[in-house]
């Protein structure tokens, strides 16, 4: 009898989440109802990719000082260094560097631990290439700097959903100026650094013995 009951109790717990996980599903489904279809009219508008957009690599070649820490933190060894001794200066000598990016995973390792910042991160992210042996790029094309999408005048730039103001869904016809629904990298920092000092001015203004420790040690030898 108890297993029966048991039996009958978790048929209808599952169902319960069942039909809550329906009803999600659901939720999503009706509130995009309501929502205008958006259509991007590629190539000839383009959203303007985030802040933190990790596209085609940047190399510039004379920063790099052959360490081969790019082919260290990279999880498939990717980055191809090709240097030579010098034997006067007793100094690496970078011959050629290259990166295949058809078989890139853009994960940025070697970006985030380059000594000398030879390598960037751009928004490129057009790679398309009939031959994938055109995808290993050399250091002289990935030195090329890429054609920004709110810079190049063939395009239209229209701004993510990150970027648009509260409550827009629409991408066209916004101004520029308009504000948008998050905040920049920097207006993070800065308010950051403004509650930081706000804290330590308060606590300074409570503790004043703290902020000046000296006075404090005099009195004490007093």
């Amino acid at each position: 009898m108890f297993g029966f009951l048991k039996k009958v109790g978790d048929y209808t717990k599952e169902a319960v989440s069942a039909a809550q996980y329906l009803g999600q599903g659901l939720a999503v489904t009706f509130d995009h109802l309501k929502r205008r279809p958006i259509t991007v009219q590629y190539p000839y508008e383009k959203l303007i990719p985030s802040e933190r957009y990790r596209g085609r690599i940047h190399f510039e070649f004379d920063k790099c000082i052959a360490c081969e820490v790019c082919v260290r933190v990279c999880p498939i060894n990717l980055p191809v260094v090709d240097w030579v001794m010098n034997k006067a200066t007793k100094k690496k000598e970078l011959r050629n560097y290259s990166i295949d990016f058809g078989v890139c995973i853009f994960c940025g390792n070697c970006v985030e631990y380059c000594p000398t910042n030879c390598l960037s991160m751009t928004e490129e992210y057009e790679l398309a290439a009939f031959d994938r042996h055109s995808l290993n790029y050399d250091n002289v094309a990935l030195g090329r700097l890429p054609t920004s999408v709110t810079s190049d005048p063939a395009v239209f730039a229209l701004r993510e959903l990150a970027y648009l103001p509260k409550g827009v869904m629409e991408p066209h016809g916004v101004p520029a100026n308009a504000p948008r629904a998050g905040r920049l990298p920097e207006q993070v920092l800065a308010t950051l650094a403004q509650s930081s000092a706000a804290t330590t001015t308060e606590q300074t203004a409570s503790n004043p013995t703290a902020a000046n420790p000296t006075a404090a040690d005099q009195g004490a030898q007093s």
